[in-house]
């Protein structure tokens, strides 16, 4: 085992906050950027710090299998793979919500009136969670591309996705019919790695959140 505190960190656009936070943090992160082909990133200095960029839902698996000691990544990401990990801090950046959607001309339905009906969505755990908890049985139909696309060409009825703006929701006639729940950006820890590495793990985690608790005060 080497003494490399390992962090997987998540490609796309919560890389460039994540390690801007980093930085503050006092960790070193030089050349790390999204246009960098490098997918692993060595400082060997005090601290000795390792670096693995991988796809947002990568990231709990690295962190579960202790291939990574710690990970940044999403907490839809988190929710919907359910590893088994320690979610430490809410880093607060990368705000996104789970939503509902369904075609305009169903925008005055209530949520019992979606019974029986058909789902498409990136996030089963989530989308099934959810209708199970309100007491309705729906058919989930599990996309990888354009979710929007589904109500678009009858394949559901309606989506549960991911929302920032909802802009995209906008652009194809789509509107937020229930928001299931908010999600940022999240520090997760490996349980074992916590644990034996906690002298370098612990100070991390309260520098991180206490960046975070000054930027919202500020």
């Amino acid at each position: 085992m080497d003494n490399f505190l390992t962090i997987a960190l998540s490609k796309g656009t919560l890389l460039k906050p994540t390690v801007a936070l980093l930085q503050q943090a006092g960790l070193p992160c030089t050349g790390i950027t999204e246009d960098s082909r490098s997918m692993i990133f060595t400082f060997p200095g005090d601290p000795q710090i390792k670096y693995i960029i991988c796809r947002p839902t990568d990231v709990p698996v690295y962190v579960e299998h202790g291939a990574a000691d710690l990970g940044i990544v999403g907490k839809d990401v988190i929710v919907e793979q359910g590893k088994d990990l320690f979610e430490m801090a809410d880093l607060g950046f990368g705000y996104c919500r789970f939503v509902v959607a369904v075609p305009a001309h169903m925008k005055d339905m209530t949520l019992q009136e979606l019974n029986y009906k058909r789902v498409a969505t990136k996030f089963p755990t989530v989308a099934e969670r959810f209708f199970r908890d309100n007491g309705l049985q729906v058919e989930i139909i599990t996309l990888h591309g354009n979710i929007e696309l589904a109500p678009l060409m009858g394949l559901s009825d309606m989506i549960v996705d991911i929302v920032s703006s909802g802009r995209t929701l906008r652009e194809n006639n789509l509107v937020e019919l229930v928001r299931i729940m908010d999600s940022t950006t999240r520090l997760v820890a490996n349980r074992v790695s916590y644990r034996t590495k906690y002298q370098e793990v612990q100070p991390l985690i309260e520098k991180m959140q206490t960046i975070v608790k000054g930027g919202n005060n500020g």
